[in-house]
């Protein structure tokens, strides 16, 4: 087994800056680590504020309850229950095979409300099907990682060639990407056009429920999606176990009023984790030319100054 010489590293030389240049230098990168760690706090509020809002209106049928018990009057507002919308929801609870659901809300299945695809794994001993790559390739070990789901960038990219192997094909931005095992649970909304390997359910939403209604219905139903999978060596979901999931599909002006008050939240998310994203790309390239010299503090300084840090 090799181990490292801990006394060639005791003994290691490097070029070590004057304390007052290392300052500057950890004044810099700190500046740049601020800003990544500001972006991560909104987003935590962000999310929450998406998810609280979800559960509300779709899972406690909070606004539908408020009507019932007389809480809620016309021209009245409450949290997160603002007058104008007083007249989007019933004011009574119906059977359904869910359960009691809002009248006037539909019960349906999930395979039948968004179109639910998979994807695979071009041969990696082609060349042709990887080197030089332009596409978006995602597995679920580049969800694993996000820290909020917005899904920029993958670890790999696939050619042209490559892309022709996969059924799928490369999906549009804005489809909901679901792990489908080892383990089942990682989501994201893929932010650009992206082909997938055979590890997860992608849903591309091209009907009447948004994007941000789906993603924050996975993660409530989560639970359900989990029972649905099987294996031996693993747990997986199958296309043909998950789309017969039920789901509760509210009034068109509900779901408009929804997405306009959640699309705005997720697209600020995602502004806020590419910022992030290319902050962190800055810092580690500025650390090394700093830290060398080949970069001065005062260009540095200037630099950040430009990009308003």
């Amino acid at each position: 087994m090799p181990r490292g010489d801990k006394d060639a590293l005791a003994s290691f030389k490097f070029r070590l800056p004057p304390i007052e240049e290392q300052r500057a230098i950890a004044h810099i990168l700190g500046t740049l680590d601020d800003k990544i760690e500001l972006n991560r706090k909104q987003n935590e509020t962000l999310e929450a504020m998406a998810r609280a809002l979800f559960k509300a209106w779709f899972v406690d049928f909070e606004p539908v309850r408020a009507k019932m018990e007389g809480r809620w009057q016309r021209g009245q507002s409450l949290l997160g229950l603002p007058a104008h919308l007083y007249d989007l929801f019933p004011d009574r609870l119906v059977e359904s095979e869910l359960g009691k659901i809002p009248q006037g809300w539909r019960y349906s299945r999930i395979g039948e409300e968004v179109s639910v695809c998979g994807g695979s794994t071009p041969s990696t001993k082609e060349p042709e099907f990887w080197e030089g790559g332009q596409h978006n390739w995602a597995t679920p070990k580049d969800l694993s990682t996000l820290k909020f789901p917005v899904l920029l960038a993958t670890g790999r990219k696939i050619t042209d060639a490559g892309l022709e192997k996969i059924s799928s094909g490369l999906l549009p931005s804005g489809t909901v990407l679901l792990s489908s095992r080892a383990p089942v649970g990682y989501l994201a909304i893929a932010e650009v056009p992206t082909a997938i390997n055979q590890g997860f359910i992608a849903m591309k939403c091209d009907g009447a429920l948004p994007n941000v209604f789906i993603l924050y219905w996975c993660k409530e139903n989560m639970d359900a999606i989990v029972g649905n999978a099987n294996g031996s060596t693993f747990q997986e979901i199958s296309k043909a176990n998950f789309r017969p999931i039920p789901v509760v599909v509210p009034s068109g002006s509900v779901l408009t009023s929804f997405a306009r008050s959640a699309t705005p939240l997720h697209q600020q998310m995602t502004e806020n984790e590419r910022e992030s994203l290319s902050l962190a790309q800055l810092r580690d390239t500025l650390l090394p030319q700093l830290i060398s010299g080949k970069m001065r503090i005062p260009d540095a300084e200037v630099f950040l100054k430009e990009r308003n840090l």
